[in-house]
């Protein structure tokens, strides 16, 4: 299983980003892809998921949209309305489903990940 985040970058706020997942078309098929973030001093937190159908936290809901694309094998998530408490490195994962618990996507139980791409926002 190979997943590789790209897209991230140095936007202002109330600016839109979207990242990309690159993944294999096995993983597509038999995997949820979970978009989850970093940042520095901070836990790990799940912001997407998408399965049959597509998750979020509570703290990006209305603001981030993830969709997929088969036929490219990427998973994307359109971030828009960026905050400052957006700033992260952002990844992509598998996981055997979705879930919501307490207002953020589980991360716990997932298979693989790979490498992030740094978000920053500011003025």
């Amino acid at each position: 299983v190979q997943l590789q985040a790209s897209g991230g970058g140095l936007v202002q706020p109330g600016g839109s980003l979207r990242l990309s997942c690159e993944a294999s078309a096995f993983t597509l098929d038999y995997y949820a892809i979970v978009w989850f973030r970093q940042a520095p001093g901070k836990e790990r937190e799940g912001v997407s998921c998408i399965s049959s159908s597509t998750y979020y936290a509570d703290s990006v809901k209305g603001r981030f949209t993830i969709s997929r694309d088969n036929r490219k094998k990427t998973v994307y998530l359109q971030m828009n309305n960026l905050k400052p408490e957006d700033t992260a490195v952002y990844y992509c994962g598998t996981h055997g489903g979705c879930m919501v618990l307490d207002g953020a996507v589980n991360t716990d139980g997932m298979n693989y990940w790979g490498k992030g791409t740094l978000v920053t926002v500011s003025s």
